[in-house]
This record gives C-alpha cells, structure tokens and sequence, in this order.
C-alpha cells in the first residue's frame, strides 16, 4: 500500500520529509496540496488532520503532521539501519536537539522575518533578520566541530537543517560570511540522496514565488 504525503513542493518541511524519503528509500505517494484554494480546509482533509497543515503523512490509516516527527518516523519504522537517526541515546540526543533547534530557532527566526514581508507585504524587519543572523553565527559554531551538524555523519538533522539553509539562500540572504556552513552544504547536497529532486527545485521555486510575491 502506498504512504500519502500531503505537500506543498517549496515548503520548506515538506522537504524536509521529501529528503528523509529519499534518504531512507521509500517511495511516497504525493499528493499537491493547494493551500490558496483551500484544499486543506476541506471536510475530508480536516477530519486526517485537524490541525490542516501540510506536511501531513497517511501511511496506511497511520497519520502523522509535523515534518519532523515524520521525517524521524520514516527513519525509525524503514531506515535499513540506524546511520540517519542514531539508536544510541547520546548520539540520538544531539540529533534531536540540532532538530529542535531546526523548528524553534533558525526556520522559527526566519519565518518571523520575511514571511510578514512575503504573504502580508509588510516592510522587512532588520530587528527580526537580525535574529536570523544569529542563529547562523550558531549554526557556523556548530559546524566548526564536526563535518555535520550532530557529527561526523549525515543524520536527519542536516535533511532539515538544508531545506532552511536552501530556503534562507533562495530569498538572497547573504550566507557569504559563514564559512563552515557553507563547506557544509556543499556536503550535503552530494551526500544527501535525491537531492536535486527532493530539494533543490523546490527551494528554487520558492525563491521564484518570493520575488513575485514581493518584487524584488
């Protein structure tokens, strides 16, 4: 039976999940979901998933939202082995904190700064953009330690942490300055299985919606 991903191709946690498919081998069944039409708002989307949000995971009655508690699913239910979501409880502990810190601090701080610019047409908050710098000097210090973000092997955390780092770089923030995230994501993109596919042109689509969306 296929596994459903309810999605939107340049959101950024939907290719979160798009990459730990990818990474882990199985073959999701996508279904575009369109968020200006309403089509998660409707009756039947709504009873799957109350909170109406994509992505939104149906693996056979078993539903899941959340990109990252999907792409952590996806590891632990059909990884072949352990390599992108570690057994072992320290290993595991930093990957789930570099996730964490994923959703609450580098997407969190760069949603809060350019989506009221992109979808309300608001002025760019320097204040806020400010933010999102800081969470990369984190991010850099976090590289200058190891060749991934949680260590010395690709782990799910740098699956999410690139679709932002993608997502950042398509808006045309200066990632010039940080040097070890940017020997980092040239890692990836070759480590990454099914990079291109799961990422790349999604992340370029979204940077295509920015700039009509904001003119620039």
């Amino acid at each position: 039976m296929p596994i459903d991903l309810y999605y939107v191709p340049g959101s950024a946690p939907c290719r979160n999940v798009l990459l730990a498919a990818k990474a882990v081998g199985v073959d999701l069944n996508l279904k575009l979901t369109d968020l200006k039409s309403g089509q998660h708002l409707t009756p039947e989307f709504i009873k799957l998933n109350p909170q109406h949000n994509v992505p939104t995971l149906d693996d056979n009655g078993f539903v899941l939202n959340e990109s990252r508690a999907i792409m952590t699913y996806l590891a632990d239910q059909y990884g072949k082995d352990d390599s992108l979501y570690p057994k072992d409880p320290k290993k595991r502990a930093k990957v789930n904190q570099r996730l964490y810190f994923d959703m609450g601090t580098l997407y969190q701080s760069f949603g809060d700064a350019y989506y009221p610019h992109m979808f309300g047409g608001a002025p760019l908050d320097e204040d806020k953009k400010k933010k999102l710098g800081d969470a990369l000097v984190f991010l850099d210090g976090f590289l200058e330690k190891s060749a991934f973000v949680a260590g010395e092997d690709l782990t799910l955390a740098d699956l999410a942490i690139v679709a932002s780092i993608s997502t950042i770089e398509a808006v045309e923030y200066d990632l010039s300055p940080y040097k070890n995230i940017n020997s980092w994501y040239s890692k990836v993109k070759a480590a990454a299985p099914g990079y291109k596919e799961a990422n790349e042109e999604g992340a370029k689509g979204f940077g295509q919606m920015f700039k009509a969306m904001t003119g620039k």
